[in-house]
């Protein structure tokens, strides 16, 4: 590469990755340069540090005239094919905790320049907001998402608040995101049965500054979207050797109870008499989850839908506005969400559905032409990002939505 020995190049490449790293929201973050061995597509991998970095350099350097040309060139790279695949292996050598603190200072970077231009220009295009990649194990796939919320659209409802500071709030946040399944493989007499499990899937809405600066210039890092509804499409890509697909079943129906519930009035009518009036009143309950899980078949499509519900009404949450009444009470679900004991989130904010809760398997009955071949599955799936007020007193609520698309394999053998 360039006439350059390995451990220069290794230098180099670290160098980059520093300079990344520098503009997140955690420059201290404590960092160990990980063990990479320079292969003939590293250069792919170098590249992509160093376009991230440059990206960075213009978004917070460069002369105001010359900013967005720059952007738009070093965008129409990041995006191309090549530099797309380098993605995967650049995050295998960071690592987990590194790669995070990686996105963080490039959506960061993103989201500084969305701000900037959005009230100027109609017709941006944010620079790759959303970064997604999938890796295919023996019997585990493994999406991953990032994606800053200063992105998103706005689906309900259109427009954005006129409140700058919850704005401010709102945008600086980063939806990040793992989808994890198990598959496993089982030869029947006539047939091969593929089962595939929901093993984990988390959601969360990540600050992507300091909370010092969220509440002196925001209204604090709480107040932000949170996930309502998820929904995942598992599709075989090559389907003359598909016999079949099988689902098991939703989630149970909400529970209705009825009760009677009696009460006693009594007036007194002076000087005269005494009324006594006795009258009964029928009320109903229902028990109802906050998730709810469902699953529904399309072609060869096997279609995974997970929708929050409001606690007052039932309603899905992703598509309504909260009731003003509730907005008034304190104790709605949606006020203070992520400390009550019944919140619906983890306390950050953020979803987790484990599979012994929605493990429930789908299941594709395949030919036994397809032994010895590697088959392709394509996963799509949409995201919708809600914000109800939490702490802030304020009538303004939103949902943003996020599609991705990737592709993961498994090798039918025994």
């Amino acid at each position: 590469m360039y006439g350059l020995d390995e451990d220069t190049i290794r230098r180099f490449f670290f160098d980059i990755v520093k300079g990344v790293l520098k503009y997140g929201p955690n420059n201290k973050f404590p960092y160990r340069e990980p063990e990479i061995q320079i292969s003939q597509d590293f250069s792919d991998i170098f590249n992509l540090a160093f376009t991230t970095l440059s990206l960075l350099v213009c978004i917070y350097e460069a002369p105001p005239h010359l900013r967005r040309e720059f952007i738009d060139t070093l965008r129409v790279q990041l995006v191309s094919s090549r530099l797309r695949a380098a993605s995967k292996p650049l995050m295998r050598f960071l690592g987990s905790n590194l790669e995070e603190q990686w996105m963080r200072s490039v959506n960061l970077g993103i989201t500084n320049w969305i701000r900037e231009l959005k009230p100027s220009s109609n017709d941006f295009m944010p620079p790759s907001p959303l970064f997604s990649y999938a890796l295919s194990a023996r019997r585990l796939w493994k999406v991953q998402l990032y994606c800053p919320m200063v992105a998103l659209s706005v689906e309900y409802p259109s427009g954005s608040t006129k409140e700058e500071r919850l704005q401010f709030s709102l945008d600086y946040q980063q939806f990040e995101s793992v989808f994890q399944f198990s598959y496993k493989v089982i030869f029947k007499e006539n047939w091969i049965d593929v089962m595939v499990n929901v093993d984990n899937i988390r959601c969360d809405v990540i600050p992507l500054i300091s909370e010092t600066l969220m509440s002196k210039q925001g209204y604090g890092s709480e107040e932000k979207h949170f996930p309502s509804r998820i929904s995942l499409q598992l599709t075989p890509t090559l389907q003359s050797d598909i016999i079949s697909v099988s689902v098991s079943k939703s989630t149970d129906n909400p529970i209705h109870e009825v009760g009677l519930e009696k009460g006693l009035e009594t007036s007194f009518d002076a000087p005269a008499s005494l009324g006594i009036t006795i009258s009964a009143t029928e009320t109903h309950t229902m028990s109802l989850k906050p998730w709810k899980f469902e699953q529904s078949v399309y072609g060869d499509s096997a279609i995974l839908n997970w929708f929050l519900h409001d606690g007052t009404n039932g309603q899905e949450v992703f598509s309504c506005k909260p009731p003003k009444l509730a907005l008034c009470k304190p104790r709605s679900w949606f006020r203070n969400r992520y400390t009550s004991a019944y919140r619906p989130f983890t306390r950050q904010g953020g979803v987790i559905f484990a599979g012994d809760e929605y493990g429930e398997r789908v299941c594709w009955k395949v030919s036994e032409g397809a032994l010895g071949k590697t088959m392709e599955w394509e996963i799509k799936g949409k995201i919708w990002l809600t914000y109800w007020p939490n702490k802030h007193k304020t009538f303004y609520s939103e949902t943003r939505r996020l599609e991705f698309r990737e592709l993961v394999y498994l090798t039918i053998e025994k």
